[in-house]
C-alpha cells in the first residue's frame, strides 16, 4: 500500500480522535527526525502506523499475539492494550506491506520502549508522547527538552509515564523501566567521558 492508501484505511478504522493523534504524531516525528538526523520517510511511516492495532479489542490483541507467537508476559496478559505495539508491527508487515525491520521495531516498542532503543525507536516513542494534542502535566517541559536532547527527553517521558501509571495503581511494564535505566546509564557514561 502507498501512503495515501494507508492513511485512508486508518482514517476508516481509527476513531476521529485517534486518527488526529496519529497525524499529529507524524508531524512531530518528522520534526524530530529532521532535528536528530534520522530517516524522515521511515519516521513518518512508523508514526503513521504506530497505532494501527489500537482499535483491536483486548481479546483480539491477545488472540493475534498468540497466533503470531508474540511473547505475552504477565503484565501484557493483564493489560492487553500494551500489545497494540507488537501486534501493530505484525499488522504493518502483513496488512500494509512494511518489510523494514527498523520501522516494525519502532511500532512494536512505541508504548513500552526497550533496552538499546534506536534513534527511530526514541523518535516514535517521544512523538507519541509529546504531539501537540497531548495536554498532561509536564508535557511542556518534555517538549522543551526534545528541542535540545532526544535521550533526555525520552528519559523524561518515561519517568512521567512510570509515575503516572504508578499513581493510577496500574501495572508498569518492565521494558519501560529497563529502557529508562539503559538510557540513564548510557547518559551518565557519556557525561563522565
Amino acid at each position: 500500500m502507498n501512503w495515501n492508501e494507508i492513511e485512508l484505511d486508518l482514517k476508516n478504522k481509527l476513531t476521529k480522535k485517534r486518527f488526529l493523534h496519529t497525524i499529529n504524531v507524524v508531524e512531530t516525528a518528522k520534526y524530530l527526525a529532521l532535528k536528530y538526523g534520522c530517516d524522515v520517510e521511515k519516521a513518518s511511516l512508523a508514526a503513521l502506523l504506530h497505532d494501527c492495532a489500537k482499535y483491536f479489542s483486548n481479546d483480539e490483541l491477545l488472540y493475534y499475539a498468540e497466533i503470531h507467537h508474540i511473547k505475552i508476559d504477565i503484565i501484557s496478559r493483564n493489560d492487553p492494550q500494551l500489545l497494540h505495539g507488537p501486534v501493530g508491527a505484525i499488522v504493518a508487515k502483513d496488512f500494509y506491506g512494511i518489510v523494514d525491520k527498523e520501522i516494525q521495531e519502532a511500532i512494536c516498542y512505541h508504548t513500552t520502549g526497550r533496552k538499546d532503543m534506536t534513534k527511530l525507536d526514541k523518535i516514535i516513542y517521544l512523538a507519541d508522547f509529546i504531539e501537540k494534542g497531548r495536554t498532561y502535566p509536564g508535557v511542556e517541559a518534555i517538549r522543551k527538552t526534545a528541542l535540545v536532547d532526544l535521550d533526555k527527553a525520552t528519559i523524561q517521558a518515561m519517568t512521567n509515564s512510570i509515575c503516572h501509571v504508578a499513581q493510577m495503581g496500574s501495572l508498569i511494564h518492565e521494558s519501560t523501566i529497563c529502557a529508562r535505566n539503559d538510557l540513564i546509564i548510557k547518559e551518565n557514561k557519556n557525561e563522565s567521558e
